[in-house]
């Protein structure tokens, strides 16, 4: 394992993240503020509870999912996509390291920084609502496996785009239309039957299920399902960039 490497990727990643603070922290945190003030507030006040939590508190972890899953797909997707665009990949390809060891340190940078994010996130919701945590270890987990599989899903985006545009595109039409439709706001249960199956098909319904799980308890499926999907997504992620470096793909052109 080249340490050295990793360590160099890590921290330029790192570095680029402080250069650019108000984009990368500051304007998720303000924009999740928002959330809690609309979303907590204004609705807040004329839904008191859901499965027995109230709504601001019922809200905090879609929200902080919402941030977290948006977050790592942006940073880890310019985080490889920039060098490609410039032609510094060739650099990085062309040294004596792994393809794994250039995941660690490209994804380990954007899932480091998505935590970042995700404490600050938190930390903030206890200025709207008094926040406990039922099962601290379970939150953190669920935080740390979100962070990595949706950092190297992003990872895929920046090797997949050919252009900035691509870069937008599966997050702002796919990824956030799933968070908003999977549970974030509400509880699957407050559904009809039928979009109730429809939403199981969902894969963010589960990050955000185990989540609240953590905090309330309270949750749409099972919590070992949940992790079960998460564990699958993670490892179907880690086969696929495996695929597009052995092969080449979007890298050799």
């Amino acid at each position: 394992m080249n340490f050295q490497a990793i360590r160099v990727i890590y921290k330029f990643e790192m570095l680029r993240a402080w250069n650019t603070l108000l984009q990368s922290i500051a304007s998720p945190v303000i924009s999740t503020s928002l959330y809690f003030v609309v979303f907590g507030a204004a609705i807040g006040s004329r839904i008191e509870q859901v499965e027995g939590v109230p709504y601001g508190l019922f809200i905090v972890p879609g929200l902080v999912m919402l941030s977290l899953l948006t977050q790592s797909i942006a940073n880890a997707s310019f985080g490889i996509f920039f060098p490609k665009f410039t032609g510094q990949i060739y650099e990085v390809l062309s040294a004596p390291i792994s393809f794994f060891e250039i995941i660690v340190g490209y994804v380990g940078a954007a899932a480091s920084k998505s935590l970042i994010l995700g404490t600050i996130i938190l930390i903030t919701a206890n200025l709207f609502v008094d926040l406990e945590v039922a099962h601290p270890v379970w939150m953190v987990t669920f935080l740390i496996l979100t962070c990595i599989s949706f950092s190297l899903f992003g990872f895929i985006i920046g090797l997949w785009a050919t252009n900035f545009e691509k870069l937008q595109l599966i997050p702002m039409l796919i990824i956030t239309p799933l968070v908003f439709l999977g549970g974030s706001f509400y509880s699957v249960n407050m559904l009809p039957p039928v979009w109730q199956t429809v939403t199981l098909f969902n894969p963010v319904l589960y990050l955000i299920s185990g989540f609240r799980w953590s905090f309330f308890e309270v949750a749409d499926v099972g919590v070992g399902i949940s992790l079960m999907m998460i564990t699958i997504f993670l490892l179907s992620c880690l086969l696929l960039v495996w695929w597009m470096f052995k092969s080449g793909y979007r890298l050799k052109q």
